[in-house]
C-alpha cells in the first residue's frame, strides 16, 4: 500500500504548525462572517476612528459614549440616513463594527504569537518561513485595507466604495486560502495528481473568484434590493435596460447596481455549470474522493442560497449563510487543487 505524503513525519513537531494555522484559518472564515453581519446591519462606519491599541476597548462609561457618537454625527452616513438615531440606536450598529475589529485584532494575536514561539524554538520546516512572514505581512495589509475601505466612506459619501469592499474582502478571502494551503501542505494529503482535472479545477477557480468579486460589488452598492423578486428574468426582460441603456456595458457592469447583479447572476449560473462539469470529469476519468463529491454538493447549496438572499429581500441570515457558503465552496475547491495538483 502507498503510504500517504507527510511531509511533518521529517519533523513530528509540525503538527503543532497545523492546528495552529487551522485555528487561525477558522477564525478568518469568523470574520469574513462577521463581516458580512457589519455590512448587511450597516455597521461598518459607526467608528469613525482608527485606534489599534485603545480601541479594543468599547466605550466603558456615558461620557465616552457620548464623545464617540458625536464623533459619528458629523458622519455623512449620519448627516444622510441615520440623523434619526439615538444614543442607544447608535450601540446597536456600533457592537458589530467594534466585534469586527476586535476579531481582527485577536487573530493578528493568534498568528503573530505563535509564530515568534515556533520560530524561536525552530519548530518551522524548512521552506515554510517565508510563506508565514508573508501570512503575517498580509494580515496587517488586511488591516490597513479596512480602515482605507472605512475612510472612503467618511468624507462626503454615506457609504463604502464597493471597489474597496470587494478589496477587503478579497484580501481576506486571500489570507484564508493561503492559510488553508500552508496547513494541508504541512499535514500531508494523499496525493492523486492528475493534469487534466487539475487545469478544469483552475479554470473552476477563476469563475468562483470573479463571482464573489461581483458578490462583494453586489454588497457594497445594495444591488440585492433591485430587480429581487424575480429568476433568472429581471423586471420580465434577460437583460435589464439599464445595463445598455446609459452609457457604456462594461461600465454597468462594474458601477450600476442593476448591472452589478445582472452579472453576478449569470457568473453564478456559469460556475455551478463549471464545477458541475468538473464533477463529471471526474466521475467519466473514475477520480472521486469525499472533498470532490461535496464540492458538486456544496455549488448547489451555495446557489440555492444566493437565490433565497435574491428573493427574500437580502434578509440577514439568509445574506450571511450565502457568504459563508462562498467561504466553504472556496475551501473545498483549494482541497481538491491540493489534491490533484505537484506537491507544494
Amino acid at each position: 500500500m502507498t503510504q500517504p505524503y507527510r511531509p511533518y513525519e521529517a519533523h513530528p513537531q509540525a503538527k503543532a504548525l497545523v492546528l495552529w494555522l487551522f485555528c487561525s484559518a477558522g477564525l478568518v472564515f469568523a470574520m469574513i462572517v462577521v463581516g458580512a453581519i457589519t455590512r448587511l446591519t450597516e455597521s461598518g462606519l459607526s467608528m469613525v476612528e482608527w485606534r489599534p491599541l485603545m480601541g479594543a476597548l468599547p466605550p466603558l462609561n456615558e461620557e465616552e459614549w457620548h464623545r464617540v457618537f458625536t464623533l459619528y454625527k458629523a458622519s455623512p452616513e449620519y448627516t444622510a440616513k441615520n440623523f434619526w438615531m439615538s444614543l442607544e440606536d447608535f450601540k446597536r450598529i456600533f457592537f458589530w463594527e467594534w466585534f469586527h475589529r476586535l476579531l481582527g485584532r485577536t487573530i493578528g494575536l493568534v498568528y503573530a504569537l505563535p509564530l515568534l514561539y515556533f520560530w524561536v524554538r525552530r519548530m518551522i520546516p524548512q521552506g515554510f518561513k517565508l510563506r508565514l512572514l508573508g501570512l503575517l505581512a498580509l494580515g496587517g495589509a488586511q488591516g490597513l485595507m479596512g480602515w482605507v475601505m472605512v475612510q472612503s466612506g467618511l468624507i462626503d459619501r454615506p457609504s463604502v466604495s464597493h471597489f474597496r469592499l470587494a478589496a477587503h474582502l478579497s484580501l481576506a478571502l486571500l489570507i484564508f486560502s493561503l492559510l488553508l494551503w500552508t496547513a494541508l501542505s504541512l499535514r500531508g494529503v494523499q496525493p492523486a495528481p492528475h493534469k487534466a482535472l487539475y487545469r478544469h479545477a483552475k479554470i473552476a477557480l477563476g469563475f468562483l473568484i470573479c463571482t464573489i468579486l461581483w458578490g462583494a460589488f453586489t454588497a457594497g452598492l445594495d444591488a440585492g434590493l433591485v430587480y429581487n423578486e424575480t429568476f433568472p428574468k429581471m423586471g420580465g426582460r434577460w437583460i435589464p435596460p439599464e445595463v445598455f441603456g446609459h452609457g457604456p456595458a462594461w461600465l454597468a457592469l462594474l458601477q450600476k447596481p442593476e448591472g452589478v447583479q445582472f452579472l453576478h447572476r449569470w457568473l453564478a449560473v456559469s460556475t455551478v455549470l463549471v464545477i458541475s462539469s468538473l464533477w463529471l470529469h471526474g466521475y467519466l476519468k473514475r477520480y472521486g474522493s469525499l472533498a470532490f463529491h461535496l464540492l458538486a454538493v456544496m455549488v448547489f447549496v451555495q446557489f440555492t442560497l444566493g437565490l433565497w438572499t435574491l428573493l427574500s429581500g437580502v434578509w440577514i441570515p439568509a445574506a450571511a449563510l450565502h457568504q459563508s457558503g462562498a467561504v466553504l465552496l472556496l475551501a473545498l475547491l483549494i482541497i481538491n487543487l491540493k489534491k490533484l495538483g505537484r506537491r507544494c
